[in-house]
């Protein structure tokens, strides 16, 4: 599933990477807020699905190789985060569903869970 796809979706709004969200490709998504999780049973190129909007989150989409990261409940990174997942080249979305409604959204439209925990 195209990222732009699931911008529209979700009625995302994207913070940053929007030139590059129809080339994005989503092969599954994986929802969080420990990092740790993340590091030990996400997908390479799943979407990162938090509420946690620090710099780690971003520091963990890069290592796990992510394709992009979406923050539920309306949240927004601070300056610096925005920063970091500029020169890491990672888009950054924000929806104003909360996690479960926005799993729930993808899920029916079709894209995978990056694993079962």
């Amino acid at each position: 599933m195209r990222l732009t796809e699931i911008a529209g979706l979700l009625e995302c709004e994207v913070l940053l990477g929007e030139e590059h969200l129809d080339a994005i490709e989503v092969r599954s998504c994986f929802a969080a807020d420990l990092m740790s999780d993340v590091l030990r049973f996400s997908d390479s190129g799943a979407l990162l699905i938090t509420g946690l909007t620090s710099l780690q989150s971003i520091h963990t989409a890069d290592v796990a190789d992510l394709a992009a990261i979406l923050f539920v409940s309306n949240k927004t990174p601070g300056q610096a985060t925005i920063d970091l997942a500029r020169t890491r080249n990672i888009p950054l979305l924000t929806t104003p569903r909360d996690m479960f409604d926005a799993c729930g959204v993808l899920h029916r439209a079709g894209l995978a869970l990056a694993v079962e925990v």
